[in-house]
């Protein structure tokens, strides 16, 4: 346990986003559900206000903030494990997603789609519905999801340990679904996650996930500023979403491909894109070229920064996708798209892109590709709504220096204020945009400076699966014991 006494105290009560830093009194470490219920009890009896912290990605300051004095920090639950009692694999809360890839594979074959960042660890990422790379051959890391185990507390009082299993007989089966991608904080704290593929046959670990492709293409291109008038840009982003429109059903091959399109700022002098591709699709590397083809088309061809055929394992660890530097700042916000862009947001993206005021060739909108398999689920099926996009994108700023908060907040704010103008400054669900993601969590779509529509935040992250979330907060913490800045309310 840490206190604000010990050595590791400052580094502590921070997590990767170095905007945010908190005061709390104590800091755990426990190892178990067990040790976890204990904790719990102790800060309902100290009267400590709680947070939970897996890998400590967290947008917002949930965690790190004043008013918490009590973090649970699940990073010593980190075992990943073959379970033959529930045939799957057992998978702690605080176990990095690099770990988690590492450990399924080299044992047993195996993989989960989860995330890029290979130091997010499951906790969170799994609660909210993570997406990566393979989401559209092998669908979200929810869809694989069997069962959950969480620490609660009761109308009562009392300190619980539930689980809940995909078997709709399940008595917690309601638990089981809002853990897949009702996002953290709200129903309690979840310890334990187990994976297993709903159309898996047999005991064997080795058939309970899917492969991963053994070899990949990766591919970095770019497009020099210098080359991209207004007509252009819009050109290109059109381009790569019209791809997306075209190729992203269920059942296409295609679905072996998915890529970011990183429109940074021009001052950072060039846009990139960085695409994957699973080597065992028909004409892997033809794939690929067709696809910077189409992208290219009318904008003219890109440099070729790299393009090679590697192992899939040593794909996980690839800069391309391996997340935001974790000594920095930063401010996202997220948005599906499930159609091509209208013109109001190319237009709005390319002003805030080229705006002279701003100084950081490090704000970028990162477009990631979206659908697939993602859409082979239905909407209910889990708590993720958002079951029909073709891409998942964030305006996003990244820096250093504290004193360029407000420069770089506010760019994020105006240019996505802008995209979204004609629905209040927020996606609101149309048939063009299909809300936010909740694990690129947004207070500014709880303040009415910043969302001018009817809908809430919660509107927007979960849509029509709103109100069964509540009635789980309901049922599994009805005493608000577990709260941030965008907890789900009670009904």
């Amino acid at each position: 346990m840490i206190t604000d006494l010990s050595e590791q105290y400052d580094d502590l009560r921070q997590g990767t986003n170095l905007r945010w830093k908190g005061s709390p009194k104590r800091i755990a470490f426990p190892k178990n559900a067990e040790d976890v219920a204990h904790e719990v009890a102790l800060i309902r009896d100290t009267g400590l206000v709680p947070a939970v912290r897996s890998g400590g990605h967290c947008y917002e300051d949930f965690v790190s903030n004043g008013r918490v004095t009590a973090i649970i920090d699940t990073s010593a639950m980190n075992q990943v494990s073959w379970d033959p009692n529930m045939k799957a694999f057992e998978v702690g809360a605080g176990a990095q997603l690099g770990a988690v890839y590492q450990l399924l594979y080299k044992q047993w074959g195996v993989y989960v789609p989860a995330g890029n960042c290979p130091t997010v660890a499951a906790g969170g990422h799994i609660a909210g519905g993570g997406y990566g790379s393979m989401n559209r051959r092998d669908g979200l890391v929810v869809d694989h999801l069997h069962a959950v185990e969480v620490v609660h507390m009761r109308a009562d009082g009392s300190v619980a340990i539930s689980r809940g299993t995909r078997d709709p007989n399940d008595p917690h089966h309601d638990l089981w679904w809002a853990y897949t991608g009702g996002g953290g904080g709200n129903f309690g704290i979840a310890t334990r996650y187990w994976l297993r593929s709903p159309q898996a046959i047999g005991d064997a670990p080795e058939t309970a996930l899917p492969r991963p492709p053994r070899h990949v293409w990766i591919s970095t291109v770019s497009w020099n500023w210098d080359t991209l008038d207004e007509a252009a840009f819009k050109r290109l982003m059109t381009n790569h979403a019209k791809w997306h429109e075209k190729h992203s059903a269920p059942d296409a091959p295609e679905t072996a491909l998915f890529s970011q399109l990183k429109t940074w700022h021009r001052t950072n002098g060039a846009v990139t894109m960085d695409t994957i591709v699973d080597d065992a699709a028909q004409d892997a590397a033809g794939m690929l070229a067709r696809y910077v083809q189409a992208v290219s088309d009318g904008v003219g061809a890109p440099a070729i920064l790299q393009e090679r055929r590697v192992p899939w394992m040593q794909a996980t660890q690839w800069a391309g996708f391996t997340g935001p530097d974790p000594t920095r700042r930063f401010d996202g916000k997220s948005a599906y798209l499930k159609r091509a862009w209208t013109d109001e947001m190319l237009s709005a993206a390319y002003a805030g892109l080229t705006d002279p005021r701003m100084t950081n060739p490090v704000a970028l909108l990162m477009i990631a590709s979206y659908g697939g398999a993602v859409n082979s689920i239905a909407p209910e099926d889990t708590a993720v709504a958002q079951r029909d996009s073709i891409i998942k994108f964030q305006v996003v700023s990244i820096w250093d220096d504290p004193e360029k908060d407000a420069e770089n907040i506010a760019w994020t704010r105006n240019t996505y204020a802008g995209m979204f103008a004609s629905s209040g400054g927020v996606p609101v669900p149309n048939g063009t945009v299909d809300g936010a993601f909740i694990n690129y969590c947004d207070t500014d779509l709880d303040d009415p400076r910043f969302n001018r529509s009817e809908l809430s935040s919660f509107d927007l992250y979960y849509k029509q699966n709103f109100s069964r979330l509540q009635k789980v907060r309901n049922t599994y913490d009805p005493k608000e014991f577990f709260r941030h800045g965008q907890s789900i309310p009670l009904t």
